[in-house]
């Protein structure tokens, strides 16, 4: 209620909404708040459920529930993804998000592919070896190949 009523005045004032978000958030539970928030800005951190509950404690079902649905609802200007190569299968990650956004039509949809550093982390992270320059090269080119017009390097 606090977000959407905040979102009615920024919009009134002409400023954009955004949510940040880990994804395990129902947003199709919350109409009207998605029906003034302009989208969603998405972390994907793995695709597999296994994986991700290894890095999150979580599995991912309400994550890739909430990628579908607000790709079809036109609801997803960002979708962002870490690069672990020691945590996940970061190619699998990214060709699978990259299917999601394609047969939804959101070849527009900003891709961040973002390299890992080690910095402010868990303590069980810290030896975890960043992704080469050329390791998020070649993810930003199997992005690209997919069709989607806006893939960053971070």
């Amino acid at each position: 209620e606090f977000l959407t009523e905040l979102f009615r005045l920024a919009k009134k004032d002409g400023l954009g909404t955004l949510i940040d978000s880990n994804g395990m958030v129902p947003f199709e539970n919350y109409p009207e708040l998605m029906e003034v928030a302009d989208g969603v800005m998405l972390d994907i951190k793995a695709w597999t459920p296994e994986d991700h509950k290894r890095v999150t404690g979580q599995d991912n079902a309400a994550v890739l529930k909430n990628l579908h649905w607000l790709a079809e609802n036109g609801k997803l200007p960002e979708v962002r993804t870490v690069v672990v190569p020691e945590l996940f299968d970061c190619e699998a990650t990214v060709r699978n998000v990259c299917q999601v956004l394609v047969d939804n039509g959101c070849f527009d949809t900003r891709y961040k592919i973002i390299c890992y550093r080690p910095m402010g982390v868990r303590e069980a992270y810290k030896t975890l070896t960043p992704p080469t320059q050329e390791q998020l090269r070649q993810l930003a080119e199997i992005a690209m190949g997919y069709g989607l017009t806006d893939v960053v390097i971070i």
